[in-house]
């Protein structure tokens, strides 16, 4: 079928960027070319396009052949994730199936798909049409491509396994873990420019540079987390410190209304100013009593989560959550990689705010697990309104999995 024309010699002691690499170099040295197929059919293929063209109309994608000197044609190149280059504002890569590539392919395109072309794991596709059959019925029974969901993907030679770049990239690893992308890529590209631009605008209606700068600092600030769970949080650890242990539920609600009356209280009073005396607001009993009512409900919710926490192990018996920033230092760490990604900051500011993150973390948490405990939390709060549902169980999963694989970075990282 021609699968190995063109192709590289083995490299003894060779190296792969990533276990999807070794894998396609494993099947190419033994020949096994059902094995490579299936492979590259499960793998996300990378494709070079213009970014002005991409930016120009998203939903369109052109080939930008290359000259083979081994074959003696134009191919078309892929890349599996290991092998993207650093991103640059331009070009930019996209993500494809080999499926997609079957259906599109005429036959006034390349007579090859070469797939990470000049490497020792690069395989050389013929595309004529028994070729894209051959693509199609492998990739026919595959669920789904890419990298296994809720387990740890690590990039073993282009990305830092330690230090302090590494530890901020590990304060973000809830979100790639979840979503079969490796934990440590700085140079990252995620499932592409215009998969990974379009999820900034939709989640964090980021489109543009200053948009991502306003938010990346906001989340570095622990800005972008309710001033409510802040809030109450807070009272419950200072009333932790001055009873030296565990603080009652009911103890909790009735410390935080009367806080909450004397705030009102305070408010109410004249203040003064360079021009005289501002009269304060009074606010309605009805006000502050509504208050009280959804801070006490919000005690209750942070109670029961905590509860399910130590039942399912996120927390220790008699453990609590001190301190709900972590939800914001984990997205920093993220949002510094999905800019890069979407092109909106350099590589350089991106790594220096994954630092950041790593370091307010490190400031702030006691272990991996206390950091994970506040993390979880938070993002229960915010999607999974109490129902125990799809939001939390995938946040378990990638809890456990970050805290008991030997190859998490949460236990090859040390802490102190």
């Amino acid at each position: 079928m021609g699968h190995g024309r063109g192709a590289v010699a083995g490299v003894e002691g060779w190296q792969a960027p990533s276990a999807v690499e070794r894998r396609l170099y494993g099947a190419r040295m033994r020949g096994d070319w059902s094995a490579y197929y299936d492979l590259v059919a499960r793998a996300d293929l990378f494709m070079m396009q213009s970014r002005a063209a991409v930016d120009a109309n998203r939903g369109t994608s052109r080939f930008h052949p290359y000259w083979n000197p081994q074959t003696g044609t134009y191919c078309l190149a892929v890349y599996t994730a290991g092998m993207l280059p650093p991103p640059v504002p331009d070009p930019v890569y996209r993500s494809y199936s080999l499926g997609w590539f079957a259906s599109v392919w005429e036959a006034a395109d390349p007579p090859y798909l070469v797939v990470n072309p000049g490497s020792p794991c690069e395989g050389v596709l013929p595309a004529g049409p028994e070729g894209r059959e051959l693509w199609r019925r492998h990739y026919a029974p595959v669920e789904r491509r890419g990298l296994a969901r809720d387990a740890v993907h690590t990039l073993e030679i282009g990305g830092p396994l330690q230090g302090v770049v590494a530890f901020g990239l590990a304060v973000g690893a809830h979100v790639p873990v979840r979503n079969g992308q490796f934990w440590n890529a700085m140079a990252y590209h995620g499932d592409g420019y215009t998969a990974e631009s379009s999820r900034l605008k939709e989640w964090w209606g980021v489109t543009t540079r200053e948009d991502w700068l306003d938010v990346q600092d906001r989340l570095l600030r622990a800005g972008m987390v309710s001033s409510s769970w802040q809030f109450v949080l807070q009272l419950r650890r200072g009333m932790a410190l001055d009873f030296a242990g565990p603080v009652d539920a009911d103890h909790w609600r009735t410390a935080a209304a009367h806080f909450l009356r004397l705030r009102a209280e305070e408010a109410a009073r004249p203040t003064p100013t360079p021009d005289g005396v501002s009269p304060g607001r009074v606010p309605t009993a009805a006000e502050v009593e509504s208050e009280i009512d959804g801070v006490q409900r919000l005690i209750g919710r942070i109670t029961r989560y905590e509860a399910r926490f130590r039942a399912d192990g996120v927390l220790p018996e008699r453990g609590y959550v001190r301190t709900i920033e972590a939800w914001d230092y984990g997205r920093a760490s993220g949002m510094a990689r999905w800019g890069l990604a979407s092109r909106l900051c350099s590589l350089q500011e991106a790594e220096a705010a994954v630092v950041r993150a790593g370091r307010l973390v490190h400031a702030n948490y006691r272990s991996w697990e206390d950091f994970s405990a506040a993390y979880v939390l938070a993002r229960c709060l915010h999607f999974d309104e109490e129902q125990f549902g799809e939001w939390y169980e995938t946040a378990l999963r990638v809890h456990r999995v970050l805290t008991t694989d030997p190859a998490s970075p949460w236990r090859t990282l040390p802490w102190a």
